[in-house]
């Protein structure tokens, strides 16, 4: 039978591999080691399943840790179509003036899907060259999502785009990265109607500011609703359950979080 110690040395020792693999890999990630994969840009490292540090981890994951990486920039041949796309995109950014490196700050393409990093001030020009172009032709919007990344710093906010080319049966993704400082991005709208609705409940979950409009209102939360609720530091909360008699607490009061 096992001992108690055995088990509670078994556990260390556990713990202490994982924490070898994630500074293994991390430190991998952060040389760009990766063969003929992409090289990852590190965000940050978690530990615990939930944030939680101490006693308030019930999770049974104190241990767990795990490397936020993002995709770093590809290098050519990109593969495919993808290289055309890009090739007359440059060439028609560089015609208007405005230049491809000024207006496209990366390429990345992984698991098989190319996301052209756009900077904000060009945004609505290179959609509207990815819309007209009769080589490009994305004509159409899938709409416009948020995400938030508190640890990069400078970039912690993103907004993305997926545009489809119906005529070439194609798919690419923007990305547009802000600071939490100044999360104001240009309006697509005029280009995409679709985006309209999408660019409000982005608004709404992240707080990022489409700038171009001034009908920016509430569609998810309720108009007094303090905050963006799918930030990733937005504090957790909730009001209590009553089942049967029991009671069940906000998830904020029911363990310790960060």
């Amino acid at each position: 039978m096992t001992t108690p110690d055995e088990k509670k040395d078994a556990a260390q020792a556990v713990n202490t591999a994982a924490q070898s693999s994630s500074e293994t890999a991390l430190e991998a990630a952060a040389q760009g080691d990766r063969g003929h994969r992409t090289p990852l840009d590190v965000v940050s490292v978690r530990e615990g399943m939930f944030g939680v540090a101490g006693t308030g981890d019930t999770s049974g994951f104190g241990g767990l840790v795990s490397t936020v990486a993002m995709p770093g920039a590809s290098e050519r041949p990109y593969g495919g179509w993808f290289d055309q796309v890009v090739d007359i995109l440059a060439e028609l950014l560089d015609a208007s003036g405005t230049g491809y490196d000024a207006a496209v700050e990366s390429v990345v393409v992984d698991r098989g899907e190319l996301t052209l990093n756009i900077d904000r001030e060009h945004l609505v020009e290179v959609t509207r060259h990815l819309r007209d172009d009769q080589d490009l032709r994305f004509e159409l919007s899938l709409g416009v999502s948020g995400a938030h990344y508190p640890h990069d710093t400078g970039r912690e906010l993103h907004a993305v785009y997926h545009l489809t080319s119906i005529t070439h049966g194609r798919r690419l993704r923007l990305e547009v990265a802000v600071p939490d400082s100044d999360p104001t991005i240009p309006t697509t709208v005029d280009v995409y109607p679709a985006n309209d609705w999408h660019e409000r409940e982005t608004w709404d979950f992240f707080g990022i500011v489409f700038t171009g409009r001034d009908d920016l209102a509430r569609i998810q939360m309720p108009d007094d609703w303090p905050g963006h609720p799918q930030r990733k530091d937005y504090p957790l909360g909730g009001i209590p359950v009553e089942y049967k008699g029991a009671t069940v607490p906000p998830a904020d009061q029911r363990r310790q979080y960060k």
